[in-house]
C-alpha cells in the first residue's frame, strides 16, 4: 500500500485500518498468553479469550478477501482474464466456461452451488475435530493442539501467498469478464438462492487468481490426510466437486483452480516448516 499509494484512493485510511487490525491481534495474543498464569485465566472470560485467540485466523481470511476488491488494481491497471482464457484453451482446446454450458440444468446447477458452498466447512470441520480430539496419532511430547495450530498456520500461509499473488496477477473472473457474452443463465433451487445471496453481499470484483476457494480447501484436505485420515476420504469427493463447481458457476477459470492447488500445496509445505520452529505452538 505504501509502495503503490498513488494507485490507491484513501491509502492513508486503509493503512490506519490495518494498523488497528495488527494492534488488535497483538493485544489478543498477549492477553491470551497472560491468561495462562493470571488469576482470572480459569474464568469464563479467560477461556473465551483463548478460544478467540485460536480461531481468529478465519476472520482474517474473510477480511483480506473482501479487501481484495479495493487492492486488485494496486500494482497496475487492467485485468489478466484474456491470458487465463488463452491458457485454458491451450490446455484443453476449448473455452471451458462456454463448453460447460452443455450441462446446465436447474438440478445440476443447484448441486454445483451446493458443492461451491462446501468450501466454508473444510477448515471449520477439520479444525473442530483437531481442537477437541487432536490428531489420530499425536506424539506424547507434542502440545495438545499441535495439529490444530498446524492446520491454521498452513492455511494462513497459503492465503498470504494467494492474496499476494492476486495483487500482481489481477483477474476479475468469468462472471465479470463474460458478463456481455450470451451465456445460458444459471438457475437452480435453494442452494443457488443461498449462493446468490452470499455473492450479492460478499462478491469481490477481482481476486480470482489463484482460486482462494481451492487454496482454502486443499490445505485442510492435505492436513486431513496427515492428521485425520478418515476425514480426508470424506472431504475428497466434496473437494473434487467444489473444484469443478468454481468453473461451472463462472467464478473462476480452470487456470485459477490449478494455481489454487499449487499455492495450497506450497502453503501446506511452508506451514509445516514453520511449525518446526521453537515455540511455534502455544501450550494451551
Amino acid at each position: 500500500m505504501i509502495a503503490f499509494a498513488k494507485n490507491l484512493p484513501r491509502a492513508g485510511h486503509l493503512l490506519k485500518i490495518h494498523a488497528c487490525a495488527v494492534a488488535a491481534i497483538f493485544v489478543l495474543v498477549i492477553s491470551a498468553r497472560q491468561s495462562l498464569t493470571a488469576n482470572w485465566g480459569r474464568s469464563a472470560f479467560g477461556r473465551i479469550l483463548r478460544v478467540v485467540r485460536d480461531w481468529y485466523p478465519q476472520a482474517v481470511f474473510l477480511f483480506c478477501f473482501e479487501e481484495l476488491g479495493t487492492l486488485e488494481q494496486l500494482v497496475h491497471r487492467g485485468w489478466c482474464d484474456s491470458s487465463m482464457l488463452a491458457f485454458d484453451r491451450w490446455l484443453t482446446g476449448v473455452n471451458v466456461t462456454v463448453w460447460l454450458q452443455r450441462f446446465v440444468s436447474p438440478g445440476f446447477t443447484d448441486f454445483m452451488q451446493m458443492s461451491y458452498l462446501s468450501y466454508f466447512f473444510f477448515l471449520t470441520i477439520l479444525g473442530f475435530f483437531l481442537y477437541i480430539w487432536g490428531a489420530d496419532s499425536a506424539r506424547d511430547d507434542s502440545p495438545r493442539r499441535f495439529a490444530f495450530w498446524a492446520v491454521m498456520t498452513c492455511s494462513m500461509t497459503g492465503y498470504v501467498i494467494g492474496y499476494t499473488t492476486s495483487l500482481f496477477v489481477p483477474v476479475e473472473s468469468p462472471h465479470y469478464f463474460m458478463a456481455t457474452w450470451n451465456l445460458v443463465p444459471l438457475t437452480g433451487g435453494p442452494f443457488t438462492w443461498l449462493s446468490d445471496l452470499i455473492e450479492h453481499y460478499g462478491r469481490v470484483h477481482g481476486g480470482a487468481f489463484p482460486s482462494e476457494h481451492v487454496v482454502g480447501s486443499f490445505i485442510p484436505l492435505l492436513c486431513a490426510w496427515r492428521y485425520r485420515r478418515r476425514l480426508f476420504w470424506i472431504f475428497l469427493p466434496f473437494f473434487a466437486c467444489m473444484c469443478a463447481s468454481t468453473v461451472y458457476v463462472r467464478n473462476h477459470y480452470l487456470t485459477d483452480v490449478l494455481a489454487g492447488i499449487v499455492v495450497g500445496g506450497i502453503g501446506f509445505c511452508v506451514g509445516q516448516m514453520l511449525m518446526r520452529l521453537p515455540r511455534a505452538c502455544p501450550e494451551n
